[in-house]
């Protein structure tokens, strides 16, 4: 199973290169607490009902709250002839992403504030 970190995948959707497929495989009260922008949301136990809803000619990159259940979807899916990969660690490596880009931005500002208090003096 191949499987890909969520800076790559983060990095991948901003870059709007290429088309990013997300599956989000996690439960409906799971999804409400965040989604990765665009982002379909097919519960793990619908998976094999839905597969007309997944497009076997393109890449899909599927994802849940740890990886544990976007890997079991990704071996099911890659079982059937779709080309899937994993995110490893889930939305919790995801919102930890997103969590230390938000630290580095506001430690940036201190930096420079701190720089231009310094550089007035």
């Amino acid at each position: 199973m191949k499987e890909i970190q969520a800076t790559e995948l983060a990095q991948k959707i901003k870059n709007g290169g290429e088309k990013v497929n997300v599956i989000d495989v996690r439960e409906n009260d799971e999804v409400a607490q965040g989604v990765i922008p665009g982002a379909k949301h097919i519960r793990l136990a619908e998976i094999p009902e839905r597969l007309d809803e997944i497009d076997k000619n393109e890449h899909h990159y599927m994802v849940c709250r740890s990886g544990a259940r976007s890997g079991r979807a990704s071996e099911f899916l890659e079982a059937n002839g779709y080309d899937v990969t994993n995110m490893a660690g889930g939305m919790l490596a995801w919102m930890k992403k997103q969590r230390n880009q938000n630290s580095n931005k506001k430690s940036n500002s201190i930096k420079g504030l701190l720089f231009i208090a310094f550089k007035n003096r």
